[in-house]
């Protein structure tokens, strides 16, 4: 899928930052011998040989430039967009921090249902930043739960309280399938996460959403 809201005209810097980092360290895994094999999310070597930073360096490597374009793109838009957010709702430089920690915390987070699952599973690894990447989506969508998102072949933008659930039913349908190599699981817990780690910080951010469905 190709996502992307129907306003990009922010310019929130520490979005920027991320993707360059991401980029930079995606490159050494496409380029410097080893360096993937060191820092993917390996489920066995995670779990038995207490490899624990595998859980957070695998959200910085990605598997192909098509996988980090597509992966950085999603977050530039909306990554720019969930960054001022943060700085509206908690000020600053405790919006940043807390965007920052949420964006960091979802690489964990998402993974850890694959982790449970695969532990005793040499051959499964796992890379990119897509599960964090959801849930930077998911809290636009909680935060402005009209804006729009575009989907490939689709020409008009789909409301995302719309998009939201429809999203996490695909996500738990193709991981139940499990016929091809992307982590539907991570990306369904990665969207999870980033709807309830801002009301977990402020809960009246809630009530901000259901005022903006018209509910409240």
């Amino acid at each position: 899928m190709q996502l992307c809201t129907t306003d990009n005209s922010n310019n929130a810097m520490v979005t920027v930052i991320i993707i360059a980092a991401t980029v930079i360290v995606s490159l050494l895994g496409f380029y410097v011998e080893g360096f993937l094999d060191k820092t993917l999310f390996n489920a066995f070597n995670t779990y038995h040989r207490r490899q624990y930073y595998r859980l957070l360096t695998y959200g910085f490597v990605h598997g192909s430039w098509g996988h980090l374009f597509f992966n950085m793109l999603t977050l530039y838009f909306f990554g720019t967009y969930v960054e001022q957010y943060f700085s509206l709702f908690f000020g600053q430089p405790l919006g940043i921090i807390l965007y920052v920690l949420m964006y960091l915390s979802a690489i964990v987070i998402s993974t850890l249902a694959d982790l449970v699952k695969y532990k005793n599973t040499e051959s499964y690894n796992a890379v990119g930043a897509s599960g964090a990447v959801s849930a930077v989506l998911f809290a636009s969508v909680l935060f402005d739960p009209r804006i729009g998102i575009y989907i490939y072949f689709i020409p008009v933008p789909i409301p995302g309280y719309i998009f939201a659930p429809l999203y996490l039913i695909y996500c738990q349908w193709m991981a139940r399938r499990n016929r091809d190599n992307i982590g539907h699981t991570a990306h369904f817990w990665g969207a999870v996460y980033g709807f309830i780690f801002p009301i977990i910080c402020q809960p009246a951010i809630f009530s901000h959403f259901l005022y903006s469905l018209g509910v409240r």
